[in-house]
């Protein structure tokens, strides 16, 4: 791989050998950036848990008043 600093920025380069990308080579900032995303998507899952669990409990409700209707309909 061939490199180029990027004026004006000490933590990029560009790849010559590959049409030109530029790559980061701040390893912090991608240490980060990971750390950032997986907290992210950790934030997604328990959202995603926290909605079926409200749904569970909506389904349950539903039977429990259905069950309390057909119950008082006895009488």
């Amino acid at each position: 791989m061939t490199i180029m600093r990027v004026e004006g920025n000490e933590d990029l380069v560009r790849d010559t050998n590959s049409g030109g990308a530029i790559i980061n080579t701040n390893r912090n900032a991608y240490e980060i950036a990971k750390r950032r995303a997986s907290e992210a998507q950790k934030q997604r899952d328990e959202i995603r848990g926290a909605n079926r669990e409200i749904n569970n409990l909506k389904c349950e409700m539903h039977e429990i008043k259905s069950m309390l209707k057909t119950l008082l309909e006895r009488d």
